[in-house]
């Protein structure tokens, strides 16, 4: 028989791939997503990408009628319903904590009454805050931080105390969280009510700790969302790329494909109970190096950056993963090189419109003193 599982936020951009993804390997597939203007657009009823196997549930998370409805019948649930975007969490306090603290909570509730047999929840890489660094002595260092000072005269690298510059180091998840944004905090109330609440009521638990995902089928109108779909959505208007600091800062970019796989394998792993698991692709590249692929993909190399000099508050330097647990305990291994998930995304942008925002986040960050 079928197992029979449950995708909240299921409608969006990684719930629609992992609905996918489980179909294909024989499961059934419920979606509980509010359709969210912001990420869905206006009077948005079925995204067209969902597939036509996923029975949909239109409703809150916060929602608890609609989430017991949701839950009737289910064998596992994946919690991925959130409110995406650091900057804006730092100024939509209420709205992100209601319904990625919230939501979750109400979630916990139902299942508390009626155990399913595995939750997953997504968790964010965000939560570290800075990565991890090594000295020029090859001693790794946690818990490194900028000065407000030392943005403010535009020097963005880490430094240790004999005024050395230090070198980004992959994060395992052993790491101490640092929370620097109300999205990171939200994030690891997810990831630690889950375990919680699945520890005391005997519901295998495992959070997945997102990098930075991109692909297809990614908001392109939602100035906070991947900085991959924000470029592109900024460059199929013909408009320069906004680049916070000097665009020299690191991240780990994972493919939506490997994200989705990753998942499935977080269910279907039984030692993976009560854990968690850092996904990501084990590289990292700057974000001009990212800018600049993404320019040359949508033959738009001519639109140079805007690199703004300016410090976003709540962005750290540096973070890529280390993923040697999740490769030894779930299997995982990325598969999708950034080049074959650059020519991807480029192939469905072509038929896609984006409704530029930037400038409007741009300001409202300005506006509130939220970028130095």
């Amino acid at each position: 028989m079928k197992k029979k599982v449950l995708i909240t936020g299921g409608a969006g951009f990684i719930g629609s791939h992992l609905a996918d993804e489980l179909l294909e390997n024989g499961y059934e597939v419920r979606v509980l997503d509010n359709l969210s203007e912001q990420v869905h657009g206006k009077n948005v009823t079925r995204p067209d990408y969902l597939n036509d196997d996923v029975e949909l549930v239109i409703g809150d998370v916060r929602d608890p009628k609609k989430v017991k409805e949701a839950l009737k019948g289910i064998d596992a649930v994946y919690h991925y319903a959130a409110m995406v975007g650091v900057g804006q969490s730092m100024y939509e306090i209420k709205e992100y904590t209601d319904v990625n603290n919230m939501g979750t909570a109400v979630l916990l509730e139902a299942l508390s009454k009626n155990p399913v047999e595995k939750l997953v929840v997504a968790s964010s890489m965000s939560i570290y805050g800075e990565g991890l660094y090594k000295d020029s002595n090859g001693v790794i260092k946690a818990g490194v931080e900028r000065t407000l000072e030392q943005l403010k005269t535009g020097d963005w690298e880490m430094y240790d105390a004999n005024g050395n510059v230090l070198t980004p180091y992959p994060t395992p998840e052993t790491k101490t969280p640092s929370l620097s944004s109300i999205y990171a905090l939200s994030k690891y109330d997810q990831e630690r009510m889950s375990l919680m609440i699945g520890k005391a009521y005997g519901i295998p638990t495992v959070a997945l700790r997102f990098f930075n995902v991109y692909g297809t089928r990614q908001s392109l109108s939602n100035p906070y969302t991947g900085v991959l779909a924000i470029f592109a959505s900024r460059l199929l208007n013909n408009n320069p790329v906004l680049i916070f600091e000097d665009g020299n800062q690191k991240r780990d970019f994972v493919s939506v494909l490997d994200i989705a796989r990753a998942s499935r394998l977080a269910l279907e792993t039984p030692e993976a109970a009560y854990d968690v698991f850092n996904i990501g692709s084990g590289n990292a590249y700057t974000i001009n190096e990212i800018a600049g692929k993404m320019a040359e993909i949508l033959g738009k190399e001519d639109i140079l950056p805007d690199i703004c000099g300016k410090y976003r508050v709540g962005d750290i330097r540096h973070c890529s993963s280390d993923i040697s647990k999740a490769k030894q305990i779930l299997g995982y291994e990325p598969r999708v090189t950034l080049e074959q998930g650059l020519i991807e995304l480029a192939e469905w942008l072509e038929g896609q419109t984006a409704e530029d925002k930037v400038s409007e986040m741009r300001n409202e960050l300005a506006v509130r003193g939220l970028t130095v």
